[in-house]
């Protein structure tokens, strides 16, 4: 499929927690970009009440993933088509080119991530 992209903007894991925003700001059926402290940034989904987080990069072209289309628990990377499940982060388009997933929690209406 090609030479995947490097996506300077992930989050390194730190094994904590971090507070991001209450879960009523994203609604079911849609993504948002979440941009941490230190200039690192995740794609947030709410499939049904559940959230799940990826890197917001298709390592494609480095497209946002949290501005692309999201069908249940498949983002669809708006450039080209490539394919992500976002609780786990792998690729359908090209296996080999599987993105970071985070743990998310929700707690007391706050979305808390693992990074």
């Amino acid at each position: 499929m090609g030479k995947a992209r490097i996506n300077k903007r992930k989050p390194k894991r730190e094994g904590k927690v971090v507070t991001v925003g209450k879960a009523e700001a994203v609604p079911p059926g849609r993504g948002a970009t979440v941009k941490l402290k230190d200039g690192t940034e995740v794609a947030l989904f709410n499939i049904g009440g559940s959230f799940h987080a990826v890197e917001n990069f298709c390592p494609h072209k480095g497209y946002p993933l949290a501005d692309s289309r999201l069908y249940g628990g498949i983002v669809e990377c708006d450039w080209h088509g490539w394919r992500f499940d976002v609780r786990n982060g792998h690729c359908f388009t090209d296996p080999g080119c599987s993105i970071e997933s985070y743990d998310v929690t929700i707690e007391d209406g706050w979305i808390k991530l693992l990074v």
